[in-house]
C-alpha cells in the first residue's frame, strides 16, 4: 500500500504541476494516465462501477467524481482532482484541491486551507483504539469553527484489496462513537467542505456531484495506516 500511495502522490504531483488557465481536463487526466502507467502501476478509478477517467476532475461548484473531458480551466477556478492507483491488488486513494493561475480570491483561498487543515486534524486522530467518530468530530469541528459547511452523503472509508471497503469514515461525528481503530487498519479520510448549503445535486451525467446552490467546494484526502507509533499518511506528497 505504501507502493500505492507513492504512485498517486507522484502522478497528483505531475497532474497540479501542470495545472494552468487554457488546459483541459482531459488533457489533466492523460497526465495522470500516462503517471500511473509510467510507475508499473494501474489506475483505481478507470472503469470502477463505469467511471470513465483516471481521475474525477471537479471545478468551482462541482464537488466530487466530475468526469475529465474537453472543458477548458480558467484563472481563478478550483480544480479538485480524485484519483487512485494500484499496486500488486493494494489500491491507494488520494484527492486535492487548487487554484489555477496566479487569482484567488480569499475566500477561495480559506476554504482550501481550511479543508486541507481538517484533514490533518482528522488524520492526527488516526491512533489504535480511538473510533471513527473521534475523526469525524475533529474534522466537522474544525470546519464549523470556520464558517463552512461539510457534504453529508459522501464520505471516506476502508481502503484496501479494494478501492471502497468497510468501515465508512464520515466527516461529521461525535468523539468515541463508531467503529473502533485498529493497529494495522488503513482508511481513506476525505473531507469535502463548502462555502454554501451542505446540499448536493447530481448532474445529468450521472456522475458530477455539485453542491445544490452553486457555492465553491474543495476537497482533500489521504489514504492513512493506523501504526502502533501513529498515524502514517501512505499518500503523502511533497508539498503537504
Amino acid at each position: 500500500m505504501r507502493s500505492a500511495g507513492h504512485v498517486v502522490a507522484v502522478a497528483l504531483d505531475a497532474v497540479f504541476s501542470a495545472l494552468e488557465p487554457g488546459i483541459t481536463t482531459a488533457e489533466l487526466d492523460d497526465i495522470a494516465r500516462r503517471k500511473i502507467r509510467a510507475e508499473g502501476a494501474k489506475p483505481a478509478f478507470l472503469g470502477l462501477y463505469g467511471f470513465p477517467g483516471v481521475a474525477c476532475i471537479s471545478l468551482n461548484a462541482e464537488i466530487v467524481h466530475g468526469i475529465p473531458g474537453p472543458r477548458v480551466v480558467s484563472d481563478g477556478d478550483l480544480v479538485s482532482v480524485d484519483c487512485g492507483a494500484i499496486v500488486d491488488g493494494f489500491y491507494s486513494d488520494c484527492a486535492r484541491t487548487a487554484v489555477v493561475g496566479e487569482f484567488a480570491d480569499e475566500e477561495s483561498a480559506r476554504l482550501i486551507d481550511v479543508c486541507r487543515e481538517s484533514l490533518k486534524r482528522g488524520i492526527a486522530q488516526c491512533v489504535p483504539h480511538n473510533r471513527v467518530g473521534d475523526v469525524s468530530d475533529a474534522i466537522e469541528q474544525y470546519v464549523r469553527d470556520a464558517g463552512f459547511e461539510l457534504v453529508r452523503e459522501y464520505v471516506g472509508h476502508g481502503v484496501g484489496r479494494a478501492l471502497h471497503e468497510a468501515p465508512p469514515v464520515p466527516n461529521l461525528g461525535t468523539p468515541k462513537t463508531g467503529p473502533l481503530l485498529m493497529e494495522g487498519m488503513t482508511i481513506a479520510i476525505e473531507p469535502m467542505i463548502m462555502t454554501g448549503s451542505w446540499e448536493t445535486e447530481v448532474l445529468d451525467d450521472g456522475w458530477t456531484v455539485v453542491t445544490s446552490d452553486g457555492s465553491i467546494s474543495a476537497h482533500f484526502e489521504h489514504t492513512v495506516a493506523i501504526t502502533a507509533d501513529g498515524p502514517e499518511i501512505l499518500t503523502q506528497a511533497r508539498q503537504d
